[in-house]
């Protein structure tokens, strides 16, 4: 993909000088049509040769190719456009899950159902403290609920960490158990997987999921597996998320934008149209037996949980989507942990697309099902959205400033972006201010999700690579104050395991700290121990950056107007995150 970039960079530099000379001796496209002996100078003659040969080869290849792209964004725009109209139905009626007549006895805690609670993590030392605490005061029996902490972490110091917190909520009452595997494989797939064959599982009906980052609320229970009484088809209930840093710098600002409309619009319209959706892979309920019919965890792909909510659609089970439960998490800070994300989330579905095609061919559902299954929520949403967004805007429309033939249309370029912008935002009102650094942002993360797109359709070696997102361990006033009231309970606390745990952390810190001092001052030179916070560099976004610059300069010399305004900005918006500019930067 680099090559690529390079190469039009290259192409559109020397373009750009070429016809920067066209410019200054004013020659123009009169000069194909005039006679050969009117020419003067071999360059001037190489300059009408070029534009024959563009205007007969090239641009007929870039003219389809740029309406075979417009053609797509317009159907994904449809499809946009109608999910909103779905959202504002379902707002206008009031459309929501109901709870049916057979509800749980809350005065009688034999009526609730057993619950399990997993908690996966992997070397989650910022957050996992909050995650504990907030599963182990979910309103729920005692004896009804068991909490797994599932700990993949390959740090000592914070499996210790971890094993410690556990006791403490274990010596307040609370049924937790603390798990680590000894063959970490599989990543999150294989850690639930394998929590899955403990033989007590077998007692539990529901299974719930947080990530290490998510902090449900203690009626988050009540909430939801109320929803399954009655309703033996009924599978997954999920919630939605709710972000305590949405706020924290202008990175985090424009995700919520993006989630907001997730949850808001594309998660709540095919709950209620289809009851099926994608599960978010955490703050969602699942009955363990649809779990179990659908064939379990499986570890084949980075999406582990869209796989099994495939699967379990394709076995007949149907879906909740809850909009008014919410369960507070982070949203990552810096543009290198969030673009690690995306790209799991985008390569991942094209593995997963891969793999299941033949079983939804093959499977009892309506055509209807098949069809939205393979058309929208595979091909439309995951695989055609990220190809035209990046062939579109960040190779076809700054080649064409150097092909005129081909040149694309204000609508395409401006009036339909921002209509599609306006209906992003509808369900976070409060971001329009952001309206145009989001439509920016969205196309400079186009790079990205096409690459991811590409490398798990093709199975690519980086389609596989599965990477923990950052987390900063951020909580709101409520968090905070519970916390410290907690800080002030644990420092109290004189229990003979405390003191062994601290003095083994301790000890183990003084070593690693022995061998850093003997590392650094080999050689007699003695190395500062902070390290300075550094910007990270990356290559495709600042070869776009120059690709989008350089179509810029050249619009500019045909006095374009609009696309010379959207180029400028959309290569400094590339160029800002190529320099890692955005969000917070990490050594």
């Amino acid at each position: 993909m680099y090559r690529f970039i390079k190469a039009c960079l290259v192409i559109s530099i020397i373009a750009l000088s070429i016809e920067i000379v066209a410019h200054f001796k004013k020659w123009n496209l009169d000069l194909i049509n005039r006679p050969s002996w009117e020419v003067y100078g071999l360059v001037e003659w190489s300059y009408m040769a070029w534009l024959s040969f563009r205007s007969d080869y090239i641009a007929p290849l870039v003219i389809s190719l740029s309406r075979f792209c417009t053609v797509l964004f317009l159907i994904q725009s449809l499809d946009r456009l109608v999910l909103c109209l779905g959202c504002f139905w379902i707002k206008f009626k009031k459309i929501e899950p109901k709870l049916t007549e057979e509800s749980i006895d809350l005065e009688d805690p034999s009526s609730f159902p057993m619950v399990l609670i997993q908690i996966p993590m992997c070397n989650e030392r910022e957050v996992y403290e909050q995650s504990i605490g907030a599963a182990s005061q979910l309103d729920w029996p005692k004896d009804r609920i068991l909490i797994q902490v599932l700990d993949d972490s390959d740090d000592p110091n914070l499996q210790l960490l971890i094993k410690e917190e556990v006791s403490v909520w274990a010596e307040k009452g609370v049924n937790i158990i603390y798990r680590h595997r000894l063959i970490r494989t599989g990543y999150k797939a294989g850690n639930l997987k394998s929590a899955m064959t403990c033989d007590y599982v077998k007692d539990y009906e529901f299974v719930t999921i947080f990530d290490a980052d998510f902090t449900p609320n203690p009626d988050f229970l009540k909430k939801t597996v109320p929803h399954f009484k009655g309703n033996p088809e009924l599978g997954l209930v999920q919630a939605r998320w709710s972000f305590v840093n949405k706020d924290e710098n202008l990175l985090t600002r424009l995700q919520n934008i993006n989630l907001c409309f997730h949850f808001e619009v594309e998660q709540q319209v095919n709950g209620v149209f289809l009851n099926f959706f994608g599960f978010n892979g955490t703050a969602g309920v699942w009955r363990i037996k649809a779990l179990e019919e659908s064939g379990g965890w499986l570890e084949r792909t980075t999406v582990e949980d869209m796989d099994i909510a495939v699967r379990a659609h394709l076995n007949g089970w149907k879906f909740i989507y809850l909009n008014d439960v919410e369960v507070t998490c982070e949203l990552p800070e810096s543009y290198e942990a969030y673009k690690k994300q995306q790209h799991r989330w985008h390569s991942g579905p094209m593995q997963l697309f891969r793999l299941c095609l033949p079983s939804i061919i093959k499977s009892k559902i309506s055509v209807w099902k098949k069809a939205n299954l393979i058309f929208l929520f595979f091909l439309l949403r995951k695989l055609i959205l990220p190809f035209y967004s990046f062939t579109l805007f960040c190779i076809i429309l700054p080649l064409t400033m150097f092909i005129p033939e081909a040149e694309l249309p204000l609508w395409i370029i401006c009036y339909v972006p921002i209509f599609i912008s306006l209906l992003n935002i509808l369900p976070s009102p409060k971001s329009f201010p952001f309206l145009v650094p989001y439509l920016l942002f969205e196309n400079t993360m186009s790079i990205t999700k096409f690459n991811a797109m590409i490398s798990g359709l093709f199975q690519f070696g980086s389609a596989y690579e599965w990477v923990v997102t950052k987390k900063t361990g951020r909580s709101s006033e409520s968090d905070l104050l519970a916390f410290a009231e907690k800080e002030e309970k644990l420092h109290r606390r004189n229990s003979e395991s405390g003191l062994e745990l601290l003095s083994k952390l301790k000890e183990q810190e003084t070593n690693l700290v022995g061998q850093e001092t003997v590392k650094k001052s080999l050689g007699g030179l003695m190395r500062p121990k902070n390290k300075k916070k550094t910007n990270m560099v990356f290559k495709k976004e600042l070869g776009l950056a120059f690709l989008l610059l350089t179509a810029a300069a050249r619009s500019f010399l045909s006095a374009h107007g609009l696309h010379f305004y959207f180029l400028l900005f959309q290569g400094l918006s590339f160029l800002v995150v190529g320099l890692d500019l955005i969000g917070e930067q990490i050594s």
